[in-house]
């Protein structure tokens, strides 16, 4: 089973940039399917994104369209998450989380999930 540690939040001001990190290990993350996942107070998860075993990307909130983008490095054991154009509104707890399968929009479909990375979005 996959086990996952994602880092890399902090504190930006609006229209900064972060880059979260979710690291792998047990098994490769070549067969897993990775999604990103963010909680606020008060708020649903909402699964952001994923990328798929074969490297494409599928984006489900229209937060992440134009403005984060998923990749993968299969050969560091590592997927990453780059954020652009940051909002006060996206102050989140994000989270990486992983299932052996294909994307899914449903949060509870991922088996393995990081302890997630504080993202505070202030000026």
């Amino acid at each position: 089973q996959l086990q996952v540690v994602d880092s890399g939040g902090g504190l930006v001001q609006p229209g900064g940039s972060l880059r979260l990190s979710c690291a792998a290990s047990r098994t490769s993350v070549a067969n897993y399917a990775i999604a990103w996942v963010r909680q606020a107070p008060g708020k649903e998860r909402e699964v952001l994104l994923c990328n798929s075993r074969i490297g494409t990307t599928i984006k489900y909130s229209d937060s992440a369209k134009g403005r984060f983008t998923a990749s993968r490095d299969n050969a560091k054991n590592t997927v990453f998450l780059q954020m652009d154009n940051l909002e006060p509104g996206d102050t989140a707890r994000y989270y990486c989380a992983a299932r052996r399968a294909f994307c899914s929009p449903s949060d509870d479909a991922f088996t393995s999930w990081g302890q997630g990375a504080q993202v505070t979005v202030s000026s």
